[in-house]
């Protein structure tokens, strides 16, 4: 019997999930959904309300039928501290303790209130000869992740392991691309987290996490024009789409999008201003806020680069899902980080 584990995205406004096997040797998505969070569950990446969001993972296992109830939970908030740092080589073990020992000269939160993990990106040579390690080093503070255990367990789940959804992109994502003409980013555009990470053929060169999105456009209509929430976001959908929709509300769309549009540029340069940075040659954009009107077209405008948007299931065998094919291509911008939570386990 195949071994099933379930990626687990706990959003701003939705949970979704994404539970997947191996067979003979290739990546199988057997369930895939998600289900609604109500306002303040969640805020900025972080779970404030346990009892609301296990009700909504109740829901989406019901919904879904998903059998499996291992889970790997996805994390990205500024409660998260992402490193790349390099070290003198040595024997895993010794790297093991060494960092332990040394995280605290580069976290700018206690060791102590954080849980500590770690992956060797790779190795290489300084000026001088000397052999080094580069490592990719995250702290998350133990207050916060409590939030998402209580969740999850509180839901009659078990969480078999903790992780940082822009790794997860590269799981889901990067194989897909297969893309060699340089340097790839992967950007997920959630409703109030975007996760940002740039590969180069698979090895992780950068990651950052953005508190922002689209639900940041969505705030801006229901503060400056006085809309209820449900109004804001059929405007700011409408907008989105090239549809008519007052003038006032169509400038604060197109300002709202500018804004984080250039807040993505930002970050891609200061990775392209790296010493050692490989030329970036593509971007690839995923997450529900991705679909946002001309967001591919002006992220290629501002970054120099082709934007695509990414295909997920590309890179997957597709199972039984029950869905339709319109229902599936509704639901793969937004699956990437589940997915390539879950195939963590398995692949």
């Amino acid at each position: 019997m195949a071994r099933k584990v379930v990626g687990l995205d706990i959003g701003t406004t939705a949970v979704r999930a994404a539970e997947v096997s191996v067979r003979r040797g290739q990546v199988v998505l057997e369930r895939i959904g998600q289900a609604g969070l109500p306002g303040g569950a969640v805020v900025d990446g972080e779970v404030k309300d346990p009892a609301a969001v296990a009700i909504a993972i109740k829901d989406l296992w019901r919904r879904t039928r998903i059998s499996s109830r291992r889970v790997i939970i996805g994390v990205a908030n500024q409660r998260v501290v992402v490193r790349l740092v390099d070290v003198p080589w040595m024997q895993p073990g010794e790297l093991r303790s060494s960092l332990a020992f040394q995280a605290g000269d580069y976290l700018p939160i206690p060791v102590d209130q954080t849980e500590l993990d770690y992956a060797v990106i790779g190795e290489h040579e300084a000026a001088g000869g000397q052999r080094l390690l580069r490592v990719l080093l995250v702290a998350a503070q133990k207050e916060m992740l409590a939030g998402h255990l209580e969740a999850v367990r509180e839901a009659g789940l078990r969480p078999e392991g903790i992780d940082l959804n822009p790794i997860a992109l590269l799981r889901s994502l990067a194989p897909v691309a297969g893309f060699e003409e340089g340097a790839e980013a992967l950007v997920d555009v959630g409703a109030r987290v975007t996760s940002m990470v740039v590969h180069d053929n698979g090895v992780l060169r950068f990651v950052r996490i953005l508190l922002m999105g689209g639900e940041d456009v969505t705030a801006t209509l229901e503060r400056v024009l006085e809309l209820d929430r449900d109004a804001a976001e059929r405007t700011k959908l409408t907008a989105s789409a090239g549809g008519e929709v007052d003038p006032e509300a169509g400038d604060l769309v197109a300002q709202r999008l500018e804004v984080f549009v250039e807040e993505v540029r930002g970050s891609l340069d200061f990775y392209r201003s790296q010493q050692d940075a490989t030329p970036l040659g593509r971007v690839v954009v995923s997450g529900g806020g991705s679909l946002l009107g001309p967001l591919v077209e002006r992220l290629q405008a501002v970054t120099g680069v082709p934007v695509e948007r990414g295909r997920t299931l590309a890179g997957i065998r597709v199972g039984r899902l029950g869905l339709d094919a319109e229902a599936l291509a509704e639901l793969e911008p937004t699956i990437a980080v589940p997915v390539g939570l879950a195939m963590r386990a398995v692949a």
